[in-house]
């Protein structure tokens, strides 16, 4: 039997289910990231062939920058994906699968950016920019 990751919107509008096991849980410090949570991102990279999506209607797509838009729900604005131009992966927020989810904590990016109102102080790898 094939394990299922699971996981949806604040409203329900939006649920997601994945086939494959996401990979570790990237925190992303950078100030786009900030900005749209208001502290940091934490998600997890999904292949997206290994995705399906239940309520695509509600999800709108927002391009951040030339090269990645950011997927959210349009009934409750909760923030769901992340996905580079041309990847085969999207980034899923931790934060919107059901628990227990599995996840765990694997490294953090973009640390140069981070706010000043907070430390990073759980032991991980810390990046100043995404080294992949």
């Amino acid at each position: 039997m094939t394990e299922r990751y699971t996981g949806g919107c604040l409203c329900g509008a939006v649920k997601f289910s994945s086939t494959a096991k996401p990979g570790p849980v990237v925190g992303c410090h950078c100030s786009q990231c900030r900005r749209q949570t208001g502290l940091y991102y934490a998600a997890v990279n999904v292949a997206r062939a290994a995705l399906s999506v239940e309520g695509t209607e509600a999800v709108r797509w927002y391009r951040s920058s030339e090269e990645a838009q950011r997927g959210f729900c349009s009934n409750c604005g909760s923030a769901l994906f992340w996905q580079a131009d041309g990847s085969a992966e999207i980034s899923v927020m931790a934060g919107a699968f059901d628990t227990p989810s599995g996840l765990a904590f694997g490294h953090h990016i973009y640390c140069a950016d981070k706010g000043d109102f907070y430390e990073i102080s759980d032991g991980l790898p810390q990046y100043a920019v995404n080294p992949t």
